[in-house]
């Protein structure tokens, strides 16, 4: 079969609607999706410090700019960076002990009592017998090395809106055992510990403010990812119950979850809370708006996950077993994406949608996305992950971090998704030729996971939905990152012949 004429050849540019104008990358650019903690290190996970500037050193030099990461919020039971105990506060995990240790806030001992094990994997288990109770003391130590700093103060009193409410949920989850807030008997939460818990979520602001600096000043820009749901077990929900829809003992009273879908043959059952739509709506939105507000603060861009719960949601039924049980509601809509206004956000459309999603994210003036991937089972006329069919108004990707690595995916594609590819790319394409199909493509920004830019396999892979094990754990080896500094000069030449090179 004589292959057709690959995107990256000649693309033809395909027209966004009429007046569209992307505000998050109002320019063709480009960028790499790592996690926080999958960056190597001399710590058990990922941190903001010397292997972070190293990443961006190497994305700098190859010219691609922006970085992508998933949530930074403190993590729970199951380790998903998308059921964060809280939407604003950070994850003290990712402190750079390095910098806490020429503050003198660790000893050399205790830092040699939390490195990795063995490079490559991210231990939660054994974080949380030593890492966690290691960054308590730090916390306690800032606390009183900060006691009279002015910035501190300030920061206390700027954040109040959502510190003061973490702060207490830290101390309270401590003092009852870190069971879930539902069983809590303990209502009374120490002032030294909730001194400490702000301690850490200053350092963790001056870190992060310290690598965004760093990141722009090499041309580099943040790009973050929103969360739509909270969790069940954390701060939001437990403070501000009248947002979500709970009991009158705190519970769920039906969970978030999609039905079945490409990744999960009994849908997926999240197990948020969901929102009580009608509460937000007569305040303006005003939780949300600070939510994105403050996380402006941190990012240039924020894409808002799951997009189609904002127009529609499916509602699973708290008891049910799982996500097949669910039904469709309406969600607030346009009213929602007026209310944040003209910002710098991308819209995660993907998975089964409704024509209503497209209609609202068009209305709303927000990209949305095309994943490779998704692109070549069952029909390609109207999919919008196709190559051929991806447009200007989209963020375009190899993969996520939901999904398998080209590598892998290329492996195990089946019979029908080799064909269209090879109709496409000719015979055994591989995951470079694909990559450079995504930075060819007329999307306003292309992303390329920095597994696939490696040409790593399944052992690779970040997150499987669906699956509650094994997730969120992968790393980069310290030669690994090396080897994506190596690349610079082809990566950099790569984004120029397809006009996504940084300025």
């Amino acid at each position: 079969m004589t292959p057709r004429t690959a995107p990256d050849d000649a693309p033809a540019p395909r027209v966004a609607p009429a007046g569209f104008r992307c505000r998050a990358f109002p320019q063709r650019t480009a960028g790499v999706l790592l996690h926080v903690t999958a960056l190597p290190g001399t710590g058990p996970i990922g941190s903001l410090g010397a292997a972070a500037r190293r990443f961006v050193d190497a994305l700098a030099a190859a010219g691609f700019s922006w970085w992508q990461v998933c949530p930074l919020g403190p993590t729970g039971y199951g380790d998903s960076p998308y059921q964060a105990l809280s939407v604003f506060a950070g994850n003290p995990y990712l402190l750079d002990l390095a910098d806490l240790r020429a503050r003198g806030l660790v000893t050399a001992e205790e830092l040699a009592a939390v490195r990795p094990t063995a490079e490559g994997r991210v231990d939660f288990g054994r974080l949380w017998t030593t890492l966690r109770p290691l960054l308590d003391r730090v916390g306690q130590r800032a606390a009183e090395a900060l006691h009279d700093d002015p910035g501190f103060a300030r920061f206390r009193r700027e954040q109040a809106g959502w510190l003061d409410d973490w702060v207490r949920f830290a101390a309270l989850r401590s003092a009852n055992g870190f069971t879930a807030p539902t069983a809590w008997t303990t209502t009374t939460a120490a002032g030294d510990a909730q001194t400490a818990a702000a301690a850490l979520q200053f350092l963790f602001t001056e870190q992060w403010a310290a690598l965004r600096t760093y990141a722009q000043a090499r041309g580099v820009r943040l790009f973050g990812d929103e969360p739509i749901y909270v969790s069940a077990d954390g701060c939001d929900a437990k403070f501000r119950p009248e947002l979500f829809q709970l009991d009158a003992a705190g519970r769920p009273t039906a969970v978030a979850g999609v039905p079945p879908d490409y990744f999960a043959a009994d849908g997926q059952l999240w197990g948020n809370p969901l929102y009580a739509w009608e509460r937000h709506a007569a305040d303006g939105f005003a939780w949300w708006k600070a939510r994105v507000r403050h996380d402006l603060g941190l990012f240039d861009a924020i894409r808002i996950d799951h997009f189609r719960g904002i127009h529609d949601y499916w509602s699973v039924p708290a008891a049910a077993p799982n996500a097949r049980e669910g039904a469709w509601r309406a969600g607030p809509d346009l009213a929602f994406t007026r209310a944040l206004g003209d910002l710098p956000l991308v819209a995660e459309d993907l998975g089964l949608l409704s024509p209503g999603v497209e209609t609202l994210r068009v209305a709303a003036g927000l990209p949305g996305m095309a994943v490779l991937q998704f692109g070549f089972g069952g029909e390609t006329a109207g999919n919008p992950h196709y190559p051929p069919n991806i447009a200007a108004d989209r963020l375009a990707y190899t993969g996520t971090h939901d999904n398998d690595t080209l590598v892998g995916w290329l492996a195990q594609a089946s019979a029908e998704e080799r064909r269209r590819l090879e109709a496409l790319y000719g015979p055994d394409p591989t995951a470079e030729r694909l990559i450079q199909a995504v930075l060819a493509s007329p999307a306003v920004a292309a992303f390329v996971p920095a597994q696939d830019l490696l040409g790593l396999g399944t052992e690779a892979r970040f997150n499987t939905p669906g699956n509650p094990q094994g997730n969120w754990d992968w790393r980069l080896t310290a030669a690994q990152l090396d080897a994506l500094a190596a690349q610079a000069p082809g990566r950099r030449a790569a984004l120029a012949r397809t006009g996504r090179l940084s300025a």
